[in-house]
């Protein structure tokens, strides 16, 4: 009998956190694969036989835009907020896999795909931040633990099209479709149905306009949401131009090399170090972790094209080390967003902070490409070093 009440008193409360916890990756892990799957259902699809080849590049960049308007809407709105975390990530996620089925539809036109993509984009806005959210409201303390593994699961799913792409594996992209619009919905309900709101979720019981005003006049928040984008002009551009990359190293230096498999480990790697860096912020907090990968990734933007003339071996160890730190950041910021944030705007900060974050990515991935044919290759990444700076000065000065 005192066996069994020490069970109740003491165990259950971990088993729980670890049931929440391992129920909010797996949900949001299969919730985006709406998105991370684009970049191999898109280059499938026939639109040749609609006579503009070049929508492939359209449609990728469509997700984000729907994204980005996604999360302002729901940050104004303060969606995430007023109503339950759980139920917006239900909602979404059923209507991100209705939307993502459009893809398969027959003698499907150019606006339709675009319009597909675009709100399936839009719905994953309540997938992505909504998801840290619920992470947020289940864990006051070791919150930066919590989100390293939740980010390390999109990381995962952002290398996933590398490594597919690396063994020439090919799936119809209508069996892609159907599976990962089924994969989302499973996600929506673990989540619905298997997370309840959190015990420190804090309700705002009306629509309040100045949600936002009010959180940037907290310096903390201010400073965290700063030193994020920071880290988001660095991490996306990165993560596309990675691949090129390579491929000139490899042609400078005459070397046959699987370029994808090499793009999948270095940003598979992340998945590795956001983990890490979750425990790590437990002993050393959120904040020095943040700083230690943005001087890390800011010091490999300025050695990057010094390093097309190292030997094989030590420039895939220099990628390795960037494509960790690159992003072992990012859950460590979300913390300290959560953290320093209003509690009945929490919601409201996270999608508002990472709809900016994720504009910011387009300017600076429009700035690499423009780099790559008026300067060259082996520049480009140099200008990523104004984010990790600008990132490092914003954590410096903040309380």
């Amino acid at each position: 009998m005192r066996q069994n009440l020490l069970n109740k008193l003491f165990r259950i409360p971990v088993l729980q956190n670890s049931r929440i916890i391992i129920l909010i990756v797996l949900a949001q892990f299969l919730g985006t694969s709406l998105w991370f799957v684009g970049n191999i259902v898109i280059p499938q699809l026939p639109v040749s036989k609609l006579g503009n080849e070049s929508i492939l590049g359209d449609l990728l960049a469509t997700v984000q835009f729907g994204f980005i308007a996604g999360s302002l809407v729901f940050a104004l709105l303060s969606i995430a907020d007023r109503f339950s975390p759980s139920k917006v990530f239900l909602v979404c996620a059923f209507l991100g896999a209705t939307t993502n089925l459009a893809l398969i539809l027959p003698e499907i036109q150019i606006t339709s795909l675009l319009i597909s993509r675009f709100t399936t984009g839009f719905f994953l806005a309540g997938i992505y931040p909504v998801g840290m959210k619920i992470a947020s409201d289940y864990y006051e303390k070791g919150l930066g633990k919590a989100l390293g593994y939740l980010v390390g699961a999109l990381v995962l799913g952002t290398a996933l099209p590398h490594f597919l792409n690396s063994f020439g594996v090919s799936i119809d992209y209508k069996t892609i479709t159907i599976t990962t619009s089924a994969l989302a919905v499973l996600g929506g309900i673990l989540i619905g149905y298997g997370v309840p709101n959190g015990p420190f979720r804090k309700q705002q019981q009306k629509l309040k306009m100045s949600g936002i005003p009010a959180l940037f006049k907290v310096k903390a928040f201010r400073r965290a949401a700063f030193g994020y984008w920071g880290h988001m002009w660095e991490l996306y551009a990165f993560w596309g131009f990675l691949p090129l990359f390579i491929k000139f190293y490899a042609i400078e230096n005459e070397q046959v090399l699987n370029i994808p498999l090499w793009a999948f480990i270095t940003i598979g790697l992340g998945t590795l170090s956001c983990a890490i860096g979750g425990h790590l912020s437990k002993r050393f907090s959120s904040k020095k972790v943040a700083l230690i990968s943005l001087v890390v990734s800011g010091i490999c933007c300025l050695l990057s094209p010094f390093s097309i003339l190292f030997p094989t071996s030590i420039f895939f160890m220099f990628f390795l080390i960037w494509g960790a730190a690159v992003v072992s950041d990012s859950p460590q910021f979300s913390t300290l967003i959560a953290t320093h944030a209003i509690p009945q705007y929490r919601g409201t900060a996270l999608t508002f902070v990472n709809s900016l974050g994720f504009a910011i990515t387009i300017a600076s991935i429009q700035l690499l490409a423009y780099f790559s044919t008026h300067i060259g290759i082996k520049w480009i990444f140099i200008i990523l070093a104004i984010g990790p700076i600008f990132g490092i000065l914003s954590l410096r000065k903040s309380a």
